[in-house]
């Protein structure tokens, strides 16, 4: 080996590579792969196996029971250090590859950075066809692998060991790029990651990204003021891109001084504190009556890193003013032209600064911030009376579940959601006092990802207590990384509501003519429902058998000593309470479309299909 090479296996030369990667934003240093998640097989174990072990000093290694749920480990560790820093994942080939897929879909929808590191069939085709290989019989360099492409931002196959150098370095190009971001995956076929190479000691330096802040163009920017400046009833609606960008300062500096109200998506709540008098809490389907209100005569919306899923626009019928128009501000273009807007493509911080600045004099009329303000007096009382319990010794509603969790969770805790009737009933109630305490996964709204995901939080943010928030048909998709928890010493807090069924299916079942057939854990019925007994299902005991404490709560007031002394300890902990299934969630202040059988016999089907036509009438398209 001569003086300017370093002779790897193409395996010890990424996690060597890998170490060395760091991003910088404002001055601050973080590894950009600071761990590899792992399951391994025969198509990594021996290649990224050896080399993870070789280097164990340099690249922690953590491990996991299912790869999708190590995916998401490493998103919910990314998401908690505003994608400053990341982690890896890798598989064997086969089903441990595919198994990606939905963790990879996940993390590019919610635009998050992990990088996937699947085995591959050997490129030498020296065995073929392989255990777990697809064969195909017209295209033979395709792999299961494949089925990565369309959710990741980058793929490529390294079938050289010197194809490895230009890749990894536009792999991690896109990881720490804001506006790239997303999953990234290099697959690794079994033979190359074992073939050793002459590697220039160049590829081993110590390399910083940088995460840019970019400014708005003055065109863009003066365009924006304007239209802003001709608002009477302008409404800010916040997204992840606040968060993402570490802009609530900014954001916060902007309100104060002009008096624009917030209304947030899901993944941006908690921009503004709960208590801040301009912060009207979620907006659309899931939004609170003040939001939608305001919404619906805006004439001027300024989304702040937002991409107006149809969840946040009530599937276009919530923005109905017919002179309002849109100012996106987002550092993505994409995401900024959105709804005909006024597009203002910067780093959400530095575009909010700048609009501060731009803005001032500006302030929106006392009448409209009385409104507001009113209307968020009302809105706050049916939050209490929603999370209140008078009677201690009753079973619990869902509702009442998170009002005791209010009462006992600190102003930096993480509360981790993705999935079924919580995450409309957190939208609206919850009060959000610290950027990160509220953590919902709504992009793909993917069942099973709040367990692993807390478990990625609890390694970006040890110390700080994490729950886990999860009705019994989520924690039935994905509970095995509690046996993770126990493993690495993770304190989670696991608060399991038992309610028989998917809550919130059953719920869209019976409003769009399903009757809540298939939705709920019971025997079958004689004429083919599930309408018998609840399933004899304990599910405390498997989280127990699983190594984790358990608390079993029946009342309100067991609920919230249970929760205090979850919140106490250092170990694993989960609380089980079966609830009251009667809803006390305020109702749905706007529509969502879910499309209706047009024609149909049953009655329920029928009728659901009036009110849809009814509700549709009002969508508009922004032009």
């Amino acid at each position: 080996m001569s003086a300017t090479t370093r002779r790897l296996t193409t395996a010890q030369a990424l996690v060597r590579f890998l170490s060395a990667q760091y991003t910088e934003r404002d001055g601050v240093r973080r590894r950009l792969i600071a761990g590899t998640w792992g399951i391994f097989g025969h198509g990594n174990v021996a290649g990224l196996g050896q080399a993870l072990v070789e280097y164990r000093d340099a690249m922690p290694y953590h491990q996991g029971r299912n790869e999708q749920s190590m995916v998401h480990a490493a998103v919910g560790y990314a998401r908690q250090l505003n994608r400053l820093s990341a982690q890896a994942v890798t598989t064997s080939i086969g089903p441990g590859a595919t198994n990606l897929v939905t963790g990879a879909a996940l993390a590019t929808i919610n635009r998050l950075p992990v990088l996937l590191l699947p085995g591959d069939y050997f490129a030498s085709r020296a065995a073929d066809p392989l255990l777990q290989q697809l064969e195909h019989p017209v295209e033979a360099d395709v792999s299961v692998n494949d089925t990565l492409r369309p959710v990741s931002r980058y793929f490529d196959r390294i079938t050289r060991p010197e194809a490895l150098i230009a890749s990894a370095l536009n792999a991690m190009r896109v990881l720490a790029d804001p506006a790239e971001t997303g999953a990234v995956t290099l697959a690794l076929p079994q033979d190359v990651q074992a073939e050793a190479y002459d590697w220039p000691e160049e590829f081993f330096a110590e390399r910083v990204w940088t995460v840019r802040r970019p400014a708005p163009d003055p065109v863009e920017l003066d365009a924006a003021v304007a239209a802003v400046r001709a608002a009477r009833r302008p409404l800010i609606v916040a997204g992840g891109g606040v968060h993402h960008s570490e802009a609530e300062d900014a954001l916060r500096a902007l309100v104060d001084a002009t008096g624009i109200p917030v209304a947030s998506t899901q993944a941006g709540k908690g921009s503004l504190r709960h208590d801040h008098p301009a912060d009207l809490g979620g907006i659309g389907h899931t939004g609170t009556a003040v939001s939608d209100a305001l919404a619906r005569d805006a004439d001027v919306v300024i989304g702040v890193g937002t991409r107006y899923t149809d969840f946040t626009t009530a599937s276009g019928t919530l923005f109905l003013n017919p002179d309002m128009r849109f100012v996106n501000l987002n550092i993505t273009g994409f995401d900024a032209h959105k709804l005909a807007a006024r597009p203002l493509v910067a780093d959400a911080r530095t575009g909010l600064e700048r609009l501060t600045q731009a803005l001032a004099g500006y302030r929106v009329d006392s009448a409209y911030e009385a409104e507001y303000r009113e209307g968020k007096e009302r809105w706050d009382a049916v939050v209490e009376a929603a999370l209140r319990a008078d009677d201690d010794t009753a079973v619990p509603t869902q509702t009442q579940v998170l009002g005791a969790l209010d009462a006992v969770v600190g102003d930096d805790d993480v509360v981790i959601n993705a999935a079924g009737s919580l995450p409309g009933d957190l939208h609206k109630l919850w009060r959000a006092r610290s950027p990160r305490q509220y953590h919902l996964e709504y992009g793909y709204s993917c069942m099973g990802y709040e367990i692993p995901a807390s478990l990625g939080v609890q390694q970006a943010a040890p110390g700080t207590p994490v729950w886990a928030l999860v009705g019994d048909g989520t924690y039935l998709m994905m509970p095995t990384e509690i046996v993770t928890a126990v493993q690495e010493g993770l304190p989670v807090n696991v608060v399991l509501v038992q309610n028989h069924g998917y809550a919130s299916i059953g719920g869209l079942s019976q409003e769009t003519g399903g009757e809540r057939y298939g939705t709920a854990y019971r025997y079958r019925a004689d004429d083919g429902s599930f309408t018998g007994a609840p399933l004899p299902v304990d599910l405390a005991a498997n989280a127990a058998s699983l190594g984790m404490d358990v608390l079993r709560a029946k009342t309100v007031r067991e609920l919230r000593t249970a929760l205090a002394e979850a919140r106490a300890s250092d170990r694993p902990t989960c609380v089980y309470v079966e609830t009251d299934p009667a809803p006390t969630a305020p109702p749905a202040e706007a529509w969502w479309d879910v499309p209706v059988a047009e024609v149909a016999t049953r009655e329920a089907a029928v009728r659901a299909r009036e009110r849809y036509d009814a509700q549709v009438s009002g969508r508009r398209r922004h032009l």
